[in-house]
């Protein structure tokens, strides 16, 4: 515990390897400005020196789980800034560590920090899951793409609907090629086949972690949405009763649009794409499956009107807004109204 025993503002600025932390008093005053090398017991030891009821902010970046953890099991009162609203620090001349934790410390003193959602442990771990799985389906992507260039480059055409089908990949291990070319595709296949396991495996533990999700259930109501995207949904958007309304979960997702306003001028643009990218990619690739018949009327309406893009955007919206509460009361009401 340091000599001065009124509150204190701590700031942290978490890298790589190192961290620099700057203590602060009420009125501004820096107590102290270190480098430590990142490692539990050493900022649990700085956290010990600003007392158990200090407030700590760190900015929401490379790997902040651990120290969350750590500053909230030393008893302080943990703030996470989002860092698309820290950016302004860049106007200074002079830009340094120590600076830039100073002034996310007097952010929060004056009760201004950027604040975003701290997710508890196991939100956090089935978000591993999921976004692992989504790594390894753009992973096996990627391979299948480079069989498909192996085949024309080597002028093969298969006859197949689906390559990588029962039939297809019968087809395509009978296949005869030269070289290099057989070499490569016998190992493409392999990677495949494994990653094939991999995403099996994970399936399973997300979906044994869900089992009990009633907000889970209720959204797979939703034409369009299956167990995966389902996952995806439940996993990113973590606690929806954090969001006071189905429209701050869409803002949250970026799917609204930009609004810049001053004096007379007005301007609206595109949507801000500030969220989960992997949200905003659920409730797209939903629609284009499938939705509820007002989803689509009102798609089809305002596509006729703005174009298919905005109707595409306007749709996913919509269909957030349901999933929102979906997750909140565990059953969507407005699909019974539409089924009586």
């Amino acid at each position: 515990m340091s000599e001065y025993d009124g509150h204190q503002y701590v700031g942290v600025d978490l890298h790589r390897r190192w961290s620099v932390i700057v203590r602060q008093t009420e009125d501004g005053v820096q107590l102290s400005a270190v480098r430590i090398l990142n490692d539990p017991v050493a900022l649990g030891l700085q956290i010990e020196q600003a007392g158990r009821d200090s407030e700590v902010v760190l900015e929401a970046t490379y790997g902040w789980y651990w120290a969350a953890d750590v500053l909230q099991a030393a008893g302080a009162r943990v703030h996470l800034a989002h860092p698309l609203g820290v950016t302004g620090f860049a106007y200074r001349r002079v830009k340094n560590d120590i600076r830039d934790v100073a002034d996310l410390a007097d952010l929060l003193r004056m009760g201004r920090p950027p604040e975003a959602w701290i997710a508890p442990p196991q939100v956090r771990e089935l978000r591993e899951l999921v976004r692992y799985r989504a790594k390894l389906v753009a992973l096996r992507s990627g391979l299948k793409a480079q069989v498909h260039a192996v085949l024309a480059k080597a002028g093969v055409l298969i006859p197949a609907s689906d390559l990588f089908g029962t039939d297809g990949r019968a087809r395509l291990e009978q296949t005869s090629l030269a070289g290099p070319y057989a070499q490569r595709l016998a190992l493409l296949l392999k990677l495949i086949d494994g990653l094939d396991a991999e995403e099996t495996l994970f399936n399973g533990r997300i979906t044994e972690r869900l089992r009990h999700h009633a907000g889970y259930r209720a959204i797979q109501q939703l034409p369009g949405i299956g167990s995966t995207l389902a996952a995806v949904l439940v996993a990113e958007i973590g606690d929806v009763h954090r969001f006071a309304s189905a429209e701050r979960l869409c803002s949250w997702a970026g799917l609204t649009p930009r609004h810049y306003e001053s004096d007379t001028v007005v301007r609206r643009g595109h949507v801000t794409k500030q969220g989960s990218k992997l949200v905003r990619w659920a409730v797209v690739e939903a629609i284009q499956r499938k939705t509820t018949p007002k989803i689509t009327e009102d798609r089809a309406r305002i596509e006729a009107r703005r174009g298919r893009n905005i109707a595409k955007i306007a749709a996913a919206r919509k269909l957030l807004t349901l999933v929102y509460y979906g997750l909140r009361d565990g059953e969507i009401r407005a699909l019974a109204r539409q089924a009586a």
